[in-house]
């Protein structure tokens, strides 16, 4: 095996034309750590984010991004039990942040951010998946900790996350109410299982009070902290609501007065794990994608890395919803 390898390295926050793909040396494996053979990955909004130099105090460079991957074991250190050879998923644990990522031919991770898997799927469907099913199941089911029967508001439903949140609160059997601001994607959030698509604009909170009078269960939040106070007041006394994301970069509530939480109504968050997508959760997934009855949306699937760049461009662009997977041909 060469001791080199072909990756996209940054020194520092550049340009679309500055994700060049050069010639790196092979990270080599430690104890407790796996290497893995990239095969694809999915392109996410906080690596143009890094790219552009307005991470968070954690990111550093030089860095090789790329925060989620899917491949095969190439390499174990002292203490993994895993086969070479082995089909894995890996995301989190400062992977493209800390860490090196996924934007090159292979990547060294900790074991514990490793999920084998076993499927016939391809590299193309894969490797969209490990971010947006991590954090879509385990804010559902660890930070909503959702029902079947229940109702649940996915607010900022046609990212990729939300998108996902949507199909996966069907598959559990809830009542889906999916938000846009976008009318014209209303198709798009019913074909992946929302029962009710709202518009998201000032009538929001009136158009859940129309559909539910009591208030819903639950909801995902996914736009911003500021939206908060708002979906909060839609939500029934001892529902939940879980802060996931901030889509409009709104983070934090200016002077937040926990008054703001109606009395008997639950507020959490979720960053969440690798080990909150159990390998049998990733086995079902796969499964229900396998026999048609889960369907990720994939915006667009880009061959080598050099694509990189148009990924970034059209995620800049925000204009198409699903996610746009890399996969990396093999030398």
């Amino acid at each position: 095996m060469s001791d080199t390898m072909r990756a996209i390295r940054l020194t520092g926050p550049v340009d679309l034309d500055g994700l060049a793909v050069t010639d790196v040396p092979l990270p080599e494996v430690r104890p407790g750590w796996v290497r893995i053979q990239v095969r694809a990955f999915g392109v996410n909004e906080s690596e143009v984010t890094s790219r552009q130099g307005e991470s968070d105090s954690d990111f550093t460079f030089p860095r090789i991004l790329g925060i989620e991957a899917v491949g095969v074991v190439d390499a174990v250190g002292d203490g993994v039990d895993l086969p070479v050879g082995q089909k894995v998923a890996t995301m989190m644990g400062g992977l493209g942040r800390t860490i090196d990522g996924s934007y090159a031919e292979y990547t060294v991770v900790d074991a514990a951010n490793v999920i084998p898997f076993d499927t016939d799927l391809g590299w193309d469907v894969i490797g969209g998946l490990p971010e947006m099913l991590q954090t879509a199941h385990g804010s559902l089911t660890t930070g909503l900790r959702l029902q079947a029967g229940q109702s649940v508001l996915i607010h900022g439903a046609t990212s990729t996350v939300g998108l996902t949140a949507v199909a996966i609160a069907h598959q559990l059997g809830a009542t889906v109410l999916a938000t846009t601001r976008n009318p014209h994607r209303a198709d798009l959030l019913t074909s992946v299982g929302a029962d009710h698509v709202l518009v998201d604009d000032d009538t929001l909170t009136d158009a859940i009070r129309a559909i539910a009078p009591d208030g819903i269960d639950a909801a995902l939040e996914l736009v911003g902290a500021t939206a908060l106070p708002a979906v909060l007041s839609a939500i029934r006394p001892g529902g939940v609501v879980c802060f996931v994301g901030a889509l409009g970069g709104n983070w934090t509530i200016p002077d937040f007065d926990p008054f703001t939480i109606p009395t008997g109504v639950r507020l959490t968050s979720y960053a969440g794990e690798a080990t909150d997508l159990s390998t049998n959760a990733l086995d079902t997934y796969l499964k229900a994608i396998k026999a048609g009855t889960f369907d990720p949306v994939i915006a667009g699937v880009h061959e080598g890395l050099e694509k990189v760049t148009d990924a970034h461009r059209v995620l800049e662009t925000r204009h198409q919803p699903g996610k746009h997977v890399i996969v990396v041909p093999t030398r």
